[in-house]
């Protein structure tokens, strides 16, 4: 990375898919205040981008990213630093968590710590086979506290806190049977791999992409009566919707739906 490269890549194609790469392979991507800042930046310009379908989230060079930089934290023992840093992270997670499109991540190399994080953050993730995943803070005395709340979403408990607790690298194939990731796939399938989950996003109506998204997380939230009351709600409203009514003509009608045809399908 020369001096005046950002440290995240964006570029968006025709139909709203937004590249997102961070951009620091020197430093293995971690995840330093200015690249939280930079990567902040990105998220909210699909944020506020109406016709925004989709997100790529990759990195440069040989990793995917290594999380935090431990040399940075160690130049700076003071709590209010600390503390800055890990509320700076979490905005960027939940930034990933609250956008309407999905976020996949297009992992090679290794995920540690907080970059292990970003993966389990993400709504879906493509892994390469050479890939690596950990929460490797313990190695260093430092439980990785922030890294466990996706992780925990995502992994069965006994799988999460074997990670959490020993810091030891789990391979693509058992973050694929964990729940970590959504696909394992040789690096030369990567793109390829990537490509296919999110032409088959971008096919769909986004404003039911946009519901189906925010209500998974909600519900999850919630005990069973009231995420079925949430639930049967969000549906109710989502069958408002043109598309919807659109996609019901069709299967009426046997025919595939014309949702290109109506306003911000």
């Amino acid at each position: 990375m020369t001096e005046a490269s950002p440290l995240v890549l964006s570029a968006r194609d025709a139909r709203g898919v937004y590249t997102l790469t961070l951009n620091d392979p020197a430093r293995f991507n971690a995840l330093g205040g200015a690249m939280l800042d930079a990567l902040q930046h990105a998220l909210d310009e699909v944020a506020h981008d109406e016709q925004a379908r989709a997100v790529v989230l990759g990195g440069a060079g040989k990793a995917f990213c290594a999380g935090h930089n431990l040399k940075d934290m160690a130049a700076n023992p003071q709590l209010a630093w600390y503390q800055q840093l890990f509320a700076q992270c979490s905005r960027v997670m939940l930034a990933i968590h609250k956008l309407p499109v999905p976020v996949i991540a297009r992992v090679h190399g290794m995920a540690t710590a907080a970059g292990c994080q970003l993966v389990a953050q993400c709504d879906l993730a493509v892994a390469s086979l050479e890939a690596s995943f950990a929460t490797s803070g313990i190695h260093y005395g430092l439980f990785c506290a922030t890294p466990s709340v996706p992780l925990v979403r995502n992994v069965p408990a006994k799988q999460a806190m074997e990670m959490l607790l020993t810091g030891d690298f789990i391979d693509a194939p058992t973050a694929l049977a964990q729940g970590l990731v959504n696909r394992a796939v040789p690096a030369h399938q990567l793109d390829a791999q990537v490509e296919a989950l999110v032409a088959a996003i971008v096919e769909k109506p986004r404003a039911a992409v946009a519901m189906g998204k925010a209500l998974v997380y909600q519900q999850r939230e919630l005990g069973l009566d009231a995420a079925y009351q949430l639930a049967g709600q969000a549906m109710a409203s989502n069958m408002m919707d043109d598309a919807a009514q659109e996609g019901a003509r069709a299967f009426a009608e046997k025919r595939q739906p014309a949702w290109k045809a109506l306003h911000g399908a």
